[in-house]
């Protein structure tokens, strides 16, 4: 596993994704690596219940798909990541996938949602490491780096 673990954004990048063009649609590709158990705060209905991370994260999906749909968002692309082929082996991840938005602005919008902060727990409990890379989308050229 990496030394440092990341499971929400901090400030310095928060602040730098806050001054990208407002209007330009972005591409977050999400790397995701699951803890074997998820681990819900007490209090919190799924608390004890021995769901997997998988578990965990499947319900943040599902319970907040109809806000990222409110806010422009979509999901474009997904994968199963199978080894990593280039990097260090402790960087392997469970889910990948890019989610699509209109803007920064829906991107903020969805994560200040009151709803959205409520159901953001069902990641937090089952996400062990991630990386949220915010990405210009742009057409593809004929070579690699294009």
């Amino acid at each position: 596993m990496s030394e440092s673990v990341f499971i929400d954004p901090d400030r310095n990048a928060w602040a730098i994704f806050r001054g990208l063009p407002p209007g330009a649609p972005i591409h977050m590709l999400n790397l995701v690596r699951l803890r074997d158990r998820a681990d819900y705060p007490e209090g919190h209905e799924d608390h004890g219940r021995n769901l997997s991370g998988l578990d965990a994260y499947r319900a943040y999906g599902r319970t907040t798909a109809h806000i990222l749909a409110r806010v422009g968002g979509r999901q474009v692309w997904s994968g199963r990541p199978e080894v990593t082929v280039t990097g260090p082996q402790s960087e392997a991840w469970d889910l990948a996938f890019i989610a699509e938005y209109p803007s920064t602005q829906a991107f903020i919008d969805m994560v200040r949602d009151p709803e959205y902060r409520v159901f953001v727990a069902h990641r937090t409990a089952g996400v062990a490491d991630s990386r949220l890379v915010c990405m210009s989308p742009q057409a593809p050229g004929e070579g690699f780096g294009e």
